[in-house]
């Protein structure tokens, strides 16, 4: 059964960006241990477990929410780092060829190309018009707002909506 940990037996701090040192107030302290959201889309804050480098789980953090101000930004910087997704803003262009779909995006973090080799699972419009996209190399990208892109970029998504 995994543990559940409470945000008051516990304090992180950042080790290397999304790596965290943690120590338990009964004496426990473990190094390298890297933040998995278990509902990465819904659950921003809630059920964040803890790996250690071999891939055991340490425990699950109930709700970040509850951590001591220092660990709360020490492991909110931590996932920010490891799932940090880009916004498209905008769809500059999206040719197929073979099965493959090449895009060419503006993003938050400037213009990108991917490719897109299994277009129906790859592209998942959610239920508050966010778009998720993960392209052929595990890279993930989000459009915020559907409604909110340009016609240009509109109709060359729209087939897939």
């Amino acid at each position: 059964m995994p543990r559940y940990i409470d945000g008051t037996e516990i304090k992180l701090k950042i080790r290397d960006r999304i790596f965290l040192d943690a120590e338990f107030f009964n004496g426990e302290s473990y190094e390298a241990l890297e933040p998995h959201r278990l509902f990465p889309v819904s659950g921003q804050t809630r059920y964040v477990a803890l790996m250690d480098a071999e891939g055991n789980l340490i425990g699950i953090i109930n709700n970040i929410d509850e951590l001591m101000p220092e660990s709360k930004d020490a492991i909110s910087s931590a996932l920010s780092a490891y799932y940090l997704i880009p916004k498209i803003n905008k769809i500059v262009e999206r040719t197929s060829k073979q099965g493959i779909d090449k895009w060419t995006v503006e993003t938050s973090h400037g213009k990108t190309s991917f490719e897109i080799t299994d277009v129906i699972n790859s592209i998942k419009k959610l239920y508050d018009d966010r778009v998720l996209i993960k392209d052929s190399s595990d890279n993930r990208y989000e459009i915020s707002d559907i409604n909110q892109l340009d016609k240009h970029s509109m109709r060359l998504i729209m087939p897939d909506m």
